[in-house]
């Protein structure tokens, strides 16, 4: 294959010159999937309710919607990377916004209590703690 290089035995990759982005990237959403699990369950352990308008949140529930929105972030990266000057710098100003709106769900809902609430921010928080600066990385 020209212009390829190879990644490992009988694996190729076309990103010449380019960082590799989706194996990292969907290891960083995995590691953002567990971290809000972990936020989730400490915070249960804890006594804090995990229950919106009634409704328990499973803890599968933080796992799979925290890994399903970090892969939507990878593939923001790879969009900017491609067709942004500066991708780096494009993805963290996208990415915190979204952040913030990913927020206010949690912020508006009225039948959740004080406590929950921060829980809820703090797993938004933990996956992107580790996404963005994770994929951020793999821009430059």
């Amino acid at each position: 294959m020209s212009g390829s290089t190879s990644i490992a035995p009988g694996v190729a990759s076309t990103t010449t010159g380019h960082r590799a982005l989706w194996l990292p990237g969907l290891a960083f959403a995995a590691g953002g999937a567990v971290a809000a699990t972990v936020v989730a369950a400490a915070a249960d352990a804890a006594g804090v309710s995990l229950e919106i308008a009634g409704e328990p949140i499973p803890l599968l529930g933080f796992t799979q919607l925290a890994f399903v929105f970090s892969v939507v972030g990878v593939a923001l990266a790879a969009a900017f990377r491609r067709w942004s000057g500066r991708p780096a710098r494009a993805f963290v100003r996208t990415t915190v916004a979204l952040v913030a709106l990913s927020l206010l769900p949690d912020l508006l809902t009225p039948d959740v209590d004080a406590v929950t609430r921060v829980t809820l921010f703090a797993t938004h928080i933990a996956v992107a703690a580790i996404v963005i600066p994770g994929l951020r990385s793999r821009l430059r």
